[in-house]
């Protein structure tokens, strides 16, 4: 194993994945492996594929996991588009002992917070420098919020209320699909939002992360708001590269 790499699992809603990666860098190392996720996804059923998916590799050091969850200390506190038996769940331990691990050598986190550390850690220095937020627009709005490089867990700033809904309701990226919205119209819904959160926060950069970061340039230039915000670098492997890089460095690089 060299000692510039990590590994990384990423589980979401329909597939888990995970690869090497470079911590140096933030590249993966190799094809990443990618399984469906179990259905219904209970922790036990996940873990075995969590495994499955490590096995992939001749893998023998620390596993950093992403889960759809407020983690604290190893134990998820929620469960988003996973399912509900999650809720109290010390997922950490879980999956030491299906990886056949210690539990130090084991990092479950946000899938959020993963990503907004892969940005942090590889990308420029004035991402760690003030509060930088990273917003990822999906299925629903996911949060992750640095000060001075240093990551504040589990924020869920994607369910501010904003016109007395959910801000997810009209400002993740599924909502553009659902209404087959313009991307004029989606931007206002989203400008909408970070307005309210601007008002909160007052972040110094904002990344917007998600699948629809890929085409930033049909939207960013359309928001209305203060804040300097700019596309996340990491795309589909930001999870992946987050988890490899906590299990490695903890929460700080």
């Amino acid at each position: 194993m060299a000692e510039n790499h990590g590994f990384g699992v990423d589980i979401g809603g329909s597939g888990i994945k995970g690869c090497v990666v470079d911590l140096d860098s933030g590249e993966r190392v190799g094809e990443r492996v990618r399984i469906p996720t179990p259905q219904p996804s209970k922790p036990e059923a996940v873990a075995e594929v969590v495994a499955e998916v490590v096995g992939e590799f001749d893998w023998k050091g620390p596993v950093g996991v992403t889960l759809p969850a407020v983690i604290k200390q190893g134990v998820a506190y929620s469960a988003a588009n996973i399912d509900k038996d999650w809720m109290r769940f010390d997922a950490r331990a879980l999956f030491a002992k299906q990886l056949g691990l210690g539990t130090e050598s084991v990092a479950v986190l946000n899938d959020a917070d993963a990503a907004g550390l892969a940005e942090i850690n590889h990308g420029e220095a004035r991402l760690r420098e003030g509060v930088t937020v990273l917003l990822t627009f999906g299925t629903g709005i996911g949060s992750a919020v640095f000060l001075n490089g240093a990551l504040v867990p589990n924020t869920e700033f994607g369910h501010l209320e904003v016109d007395g809904h959910d801000a997810e309701k009209h400002a993740a990226a599924s909502a553009k699909e659902e209404h087959d919205w313009s991307w004029e119209k989606w931007a206002h819904h989203v400008s909408k939002y970070l307005r309210v959160f601007e008002d909160l926060v007052w972040p110094d950069l904002i990344i917007a992360g998600g699948g629809v970061s890929k085409k930033a340039e049909k939207w960013l230039h359309l928001l209305d708001i203060r804040t300097e915000i700019i596309p996340a670098s990491f795309k589909n492997d930001a999870g992946i590269v987050g988890a490899a890089d906590a299990a490695s460095f903890g929460h700080k690089h």
